[in-house]
């Protein structure tokens, strides 16, 4: 989503043949759809990432490169949800009503959150990348630490600023005749909305599907020939965030170029326009929705982040979760006493 996408859904807009298009339908659907959606990715990714930010605060002293990733992809995905209230809002009465400022602010966490994830994915794809294939290499295991994963950190958070500060700037709030909008504002005459089209496809998908493709096909040949089960579930896990991210935003990518090919003069009739400004709400929801199935990633594919979780949620809520992780604990128990009898039943039988 850009922010000028609003205004897209919820105004009149012409072709370049200045035929007016009414996007009404459009408007009446995501005035119900959107602010429903945008509160429920709010509310299940806000709980669920700022968890996971608490567990590897808490325990930061077992931090790990890979942990110094999840920490800030968890970070980026806050970013990203704290803008969706305002978008709920702006999408519920068809107009902005937060200020100038305000639509800055908003546009930098939605840019900065988006770019984050990516970054930040590439970085963990690189890691192991260089920990599996380079193993041997001294120059890796001298460089590979935390104070060192510190410092990509930041890099990444510099690149992201960088690819986002072009909407954070021509994003503005204007008082048009159906209401105040907030989005951005090109100079006429220039190539930037394109340019942001083809920054969006190049850095949301096209850079790192490529950088990924390439270090996977490196790396599981490798794995094939190395029984260690630590580097199978870690890569396991990140492989788990990546796919997950691509199924998430490959639509909203898609979307994006459809754009780009209007901009060119393409696809400028209004039945078209229609139909990509109602598979943007879509495509665009489940974008977002994405914030909120790390942490679940997280729960179900990490064993250490799994256990951490219940130790930190049992000093929090003693009543509740001490409760269900007795009950948990005594299943898990029984069921691995009940192994080692059938096992011992099944070695006398062979015996």
């Amino acid at each position: 989503m850009t922010t000028e996408d609003y205004a897209d859904y919820f105004n009149a807009t012409e072709s370049d043949s200045f035929q007016l298009c009414s996007n009404s339908n459009v408007s009446a659907f995501g005035q119900v759809f959107l602010p429903t959606l945008y509160s429920i990715v709010f509310i299940i990714g806000f709980v669920g990432n700022m968890l996971v930010l608490c567990v590897l605060v808490k325990y930061h002293q077992r931090s790990n490169v890979t942990d110094v990733c999840l920490f800030n992809l968890a970070l980026s995905d806050l970013l990203f949800l704290i803008s969706l209230p305002f978008w709920a809002h702006y999408a519920a009465i068809s107009e902005w009503t937060f200020g100038n400022f305000m639509c800055h602010a908003v546009t930098a966490f939605y840019m900065l959150g988006f770019y984050g994830s990516i970054f930040f994915m590439i970085l963990m794809t690189l890691d192991r990348y260089a920990v599996i294939v380079h193993a041997h290499t001294s120059f890796i295991s001298k460089h590979r630490s935390v104070r060192a994963s510190i410092v990509m950190a930041f890099f990444m958070w510099v690149l992201s600023f960088a690819a986002s500060l072009p909407n954070i700037i021509f994003s503005q709030a204007k008082n048009e005749s159906e209401g105040w909008t907030c989005k951005e504002e090109y100079p006429e005459g220039t190539a930037w909305k394109p340019f942001f089209y083809i920054e969006l496809n190049l850095l949301g998908l096209i850079v790192p599907i490529s950088v990924m493709v390439f270090c996977y096909s490196r790396i599981i040949p490798v794995l094939m020939t190395i029984k260690s089960q630590k580097k199978h579930k870690a890569l396991k896990l990140i492989l788990s965030l990546i796919i997950v991210f691509f199924l998430f935003w490959t639509p909203y990518n898609i979307i994006t170029f459809l754009k780009f090919l209007h901009q060119l003069g393409y696809m400028t009739s209004c039945e078209w326009e229609h139909y990509r400004n109602m598979a943007a709400q879509w495509v665009e929801t489940i974008a977002f929705s994405h914030c909120c199935l790390n942490p679940i990633i997280y729960a179900f594919v990490g064993q250490k982040f799994r256990n951490l979780v219940i130790k930190i949620l049992k000093q929090w809520f003693p009543v509740c979760f001490g409760r269900c992780t007795t009950i948990a604990s005594e299943f898990s128990d029984r069921r691995s006493s009940m192994s080692s009898r059938s096992s011992v039943v099944y070695s006398t039988k062979i015996v």
